[in-house]
């Protein structure tokens, strides 16, 4: 529905404006235009929002600039404003897509620290360990896009497997794993220690898929699951 929009808002504005073309500026004509860009791109993807700028370019030159009707551009302002509106449109389409980016972040960093609550309400309300333990393995293998996750209590280390640390690296033989540009190691599941005052109470092993990239953010969340998992 964007992309029809995108396709047919820029002619069907273009095409009511034509009446007013002689009394208005074709800087306020370009202005209404770009208000059409900005719809589209607020309500649909980047390719809307660049499919309607470009559009919106091309029926401004044909209805607003002289000769009228014709794909050609005699006057240097209307070929100024031409550019400034496919520029100003673009420009708004790329913030919109951020935008929405930067939204479907904070969604997913709401759910993230909302499974927290909830894991930390099965440990407050006297939830059994089993319960507790489920629960965050579940979080884990979302938060992270794990394969699988499971829990072996009081062991570490068996086998020298890379390890979630604290921080949120990975950590390999002894070497920094670099999960942006490698993901997460899938040849081995990933050990995640269960630490707490200085006690050893067993671990997580995560089984990743050749594609799992998460952030250093949601890294970090899965820390602060592997500490709600504490027994109390």
């Amino acid at each position: 529905m964007a992309l029809v929009l995108a396709l047919l808002a820029p002619l069907a504005v273009s095409g009511l404006l034509v009446p007013f073309r002689d009394h208005l500026a074709n800087t306020q004509l370009a202005l209404v235009l770009v208000v059409v860009v900005v719809a589209v791109a607020a309500i649909g993807d980047r390719l809307a929002g660049i499919v309607a700028a470009i559009l919106a370019g091309v029926w401004f030159d044909f209805f607003f600039t002289r000769p009228y009707q014709r794909f050609t551009i005699a006057d240097r302002s209307d070929i100024e404003t031409f550019v400034l509106l496919l520029v100003v449109g673009i420009t708004v389409t790329e913030l919109a897509a951020w935008g929405r980016r930067q939204q479907a972040l904070a969604s997913r960093e709401a759910g993230y620290l909302a499974g927290i609550h909830d894991a930390a309400e099965v440990g407050a309300t006297g939830g059994s360990p089993s319960e507790l333990i489920k629960n965050v393995s579940t979080q884990l293998t979302g938060t992270l896009g794990l394969l699988g996750c499971h829990y072996q209590p009081g062991v570490s280390g068996r086998g020298n497997p890379p390890r979630l640390e604290r921080d949120g690296r990975i950590t390999w033989n002894r070497s920094v794993w670099d999960v942006d540009q490698l993901g997460l190691p899938s040849e081995s599941a990933i050990e995640l220690l269960v630490v707490s005052g200085g006690r050893l109470h067993g671990r997580f092993l995560l089984s990743a898929g050749p594609n799992a990239r998460p952030s250093l953010g949601q890294r970090l969340v899965a820390v602060t699951w592997r500490i709600r998992s504490v027994p109390r």
